[in-house]
This record gives C-alpha cells, sequence and structure tokens, in this order.
C-alpha cells in the first residue's frame, strides 16, 4: 500500500466508493490534482453477521471493528458516522461511485443527477450482482450529503468506442439495433493500468499490443493496441468471458436451454447458477476462493480441476487476444489472483513460449514487478480502482 498523506484539517476531500455484494471498500482524498490518498478502508460482510469495518489513515486506524449493517444503506450510515472522527473540519466536495454496468445509456462518467439515477434504475437487471447494492449506496450517500455532487465512474467507459466487430454479438442484428451488444467491463482497472505502464515504461510500451489481465473474484481480460482497447473477454453482462470465483464465464448456450427444459429452472434459478454457482466454487465444489483451492491442489483433485481449468481458459484467452492484435509486445497481470497468485500467472504462461511469453521463476514467486525471462514482457502491477475514481471526480467537480 502506497504511503498516505496528509492535509490540514479544514482542506476539502473526495470520498469514494466501491460497494461489492457483500463488501464497500472506500477511501478518502485531497481534493488536488493528482489526488493523494489520505484514508483507506472496507466494510465486509455487509447483511451478514459479522460486519466490520477496518481503515487506516488520517490518524485513525480501525481494525475489524464491529458494526451493524443489514444492508448497503445502513452501511453508509455506519461509514459516515466512524468518517467523522478522522474528517475532522475537512468538507467532503466530491463523493464518486464504482458502477460497474450503465446500462444502454450512460456511456461515460457523469454528475449523478435525478435522471441518471432513474436510468441506472431501468438497466438494473443487466447487473443484478452490481447495480441493486450501488444505487442504494447512492441514494444513501445523497440522504446524507444532500448537495454534495455524487459522480458514477463507469467501468464500461474504457471500452465505449471499441470497434464494432469486438461489440457485434453472432446473435439476430435487431438485437445489436436495440442496444445488445458487448460493453466490457473492469474499466477502471485497465484505465489505471495503461495509465500506469506509460508512467513505468514509457509511450513505446503503452502504445504497444497489450493483453491486461485482471484476475480475481471476478475476472477479464482486454486487448490493447496503439493505447485503446480493441477487444475485451466480458460482454453484455460481467458473466461472460473467463472462468471467476463463482461465475461461469462462457459457457454453450445450449447448455442453459437444457436446463431450462430439463431442470426447469426459472429465469433467477438460471442467473444464481451463473453467478453464484459456478466457477471455482462450481468445479471444486469447495470454495470460490483460488488461495483455498492451491492450497488443496495436492490432495483435492476436485480443487485440483478448478485450479487447471481457470489457468487453461486463461491460457486461451491470451492465444485469443494475440490473434486479434497480431502479435503481444506485454502482458500485464493485476488483481488479487494475478497480483499474488505466482503459481497461477505460472500454469497460464506455460506453453506460451510460442508468443515469447517465458516466466522468470524466481521473481514470480517474488510477485516481482518484471516477471519475464522472454521477449514478451510480463508485469505484475497492483490496479488501484480508488484512485481512478477520484481522478475522475477531480475531473467533473473541479476542472
Amino acid at each position: 500500500m502506497p504511503q498516505l498523506r496528509q492535509t490540514a484539517m479544514n482542506d476539502p476531500v473526495i470520498l469514494t466508493i466501491n460497494g461489492g455484494s457483500s463488501s464497500i471498500k472506500f477511501a478518502v482524498f485531497s481534493a488536488v490534482d493528482p489526488p493523494d490518498k489520505l484514508l483507506t478502508g472496507e466494510i465486509q460482510r455487509v447483511g451478514q453477521p459479522g460486519t466490520s469495518l477496518s481503515a487506516q489513515g488520517l490518524g485513525a486506524k480501525a481494525d475489524k471493528l464491529s458494526i451493524q449493517a443489514g444492508g448497503h444503506g445502513q452501511a453508509a450510515a455506519e461509514l459516515v458516522k466512524w468518517l467523522r472522527a478522522p474528517l475532522g473540519n475537512r468538507q467532503i466536495s466530491g463523493i464518486g461511485h464504482r458502477v460497474v454496468h450503465g446500462g444502454f445509456h450512460l456511456i461515460d462518467h457523469q454528475l449523478i443527477t435525478a435522471t441518471v439515477l432513474d436510468q441506472l434504475k431501468e438497466a438494473k437487471d443487466l447487473d443484478l450482482a452490481h447495480l441493486p447494492r450501488e444505487i442504494a449506496l447512492i441514494e444513501s450517500f445523497g440522504q446524507l450529503f444532500p448537495g454534495v455532487p455524487q459522480i458514477a465512474c463507469l467501468d464500461t467507459a474504457f471500452f465505449k468506442d471499441l470497434p464494432t466487430l469486438a461489440r457485434l454479438l453472432p446473435i439476430p442484428r435487431k438485437y445489436f439495433d436495440a442496444g445488445i451488444r458487448r460493453f466490457g467491463f473492469h474499466g477502471l482497472s485497465y484505465t489505471y493500468l495503461m495509465q500506469e505502464l506509460r508512467r513505468v515504461a514509457g509511450d513505446t510500451a503503452a502504445d504497444g499490443k497489450i493483453i491486461l489481465a485482471h484476475l480475481g473474484s471476478g475476472a477479464s481480460m482486454a486487448a490493447v493496441k496503439n493505447g485503446k482497447p480493441i477487444d475485451t473477454s466480458m460482454s453484455f453482462t460481467p458473466s461472460a468471458g473467463l472462468m471467476m470465483g463463482t461465475r461461469s464465464g462462457d459457457v454453450d448456450p445450449g447448455v442453459l436451454v437444457h436446463l431450462i427444459r430439463n431442470e426447469k429452472l426459472s429465469a433467477d434459478q438460471l442467473n444464481d447458477l451463473i453467478n453464484r454457482q459456478s466457477g471455482l466454487l462450481g468445479v471444486s465444489e469447495t470454495s470460490a476462493d483460488l488461495r483455498d483451492l492451491l492450497a488443496k491442489r495436492g490432495s483435492d483433485s476436485r480443487a485440483a480441476d478448478a485450479v487447471d481449468l481457470f489457468c487453461y481458459l486463461a491460457k486461451k484467452w491470451v492465444g485469443n487476444f494475440a490473434a486479434a492484435l497480431g502479435g503481444i509486445d506485454t502482458l500485464i497481470f493485476a488483481g488479487g489472483i494475478g497480483e499474488h497468485a505466482a503459481e497461477a500467472r505460472a500454469g497460464i504462461c506455460s506453453g506460451l513460449n510460442f508468443l515469447g511469453i517465458e516466466i522468470d521463476a524466481a521473481k514470480n514467486s517474488e510477485n516481482a514487478p518484471i516477471i519475464s525471462a522472454g521477449p514478451t514482457t510480463v508485469r505484475v502491477i497492483a490496479t488501484d480502482e480508488e484512485i481512478m475514481i477520484a481522478r475522475i471526480v477531480m475531473q467533473i467537480c473541479h476542472p
């Protein structure tokens, strides 16, 4: 974690909110350009027993402080109550929310108005895993901080100018005309990774042929050429593409038709199966956490199958995007798995020598910034979605 800065007690600050299904990551930044991170924390197990708040910065530290939060709205109220002491007299000048899916109409970061909120509500069925909770947080902070501008920072914005061939889905054209297309997600992470690559490696590297791999409980890849995305693994929803913690990723549509016909699954049941029962959890039948599965890999064949399948499918996506790019100059790993799971990185890169991808085992085991031994540079970069949210808020609220 980067060193947290300090500010004067009356300086304005930015609050960033990154809401998950059962967690809320939050951070406080100075309202300057570029913003400095002053405080960072997370509320875990929202809506479950044992809800806790952990944070550090601005002279405050909380280590799994127990709080009551039956839902994201109550968690927001508890967070604001806790923030009063570390914030002191500092005024919040803007609140940035990570919004995973902006629906058919919202394609860029923007100020949240009543109209924008209505559009998000109309789109919530497209992303039941994220949007309902994100909307609840936006409404809660709107009530808790009336008059403070809130900004929707869209994960899809990075991909707003995808080439038509990448956006098209091979279904009847009328559905594309109605807005059903590849949107792409993890855009805040990818924007940060590209900015960081340009900072540490220069323009030549950042304008080359790049594959970005954001691998965590949610996982995706993106192909970038000349600084612009040309394709990505996630599609109309964040359920598509790579195998994930509990999400299936790409699966034969005929399997879903079969389950509907023979298992009599409803739409909600099918959604639950694809997004909450599949992926690493579904294959292993024990855990959605790759760390658990790696620990049991030698003694549990199902855990081994889950790990091996995850790496195999990710390897195929690297090959897919290398073909789309016409080669590869840089492969970047990020996210919880990408940054910390050396065994997974080695498994994904194994056998890709024909693409110039070779791993230095010692550097890989150390999670070094560069882990490659071949002509294609393989990097590990710790992503930072919160700093991207803060930068977006600064651009919109303090141009």
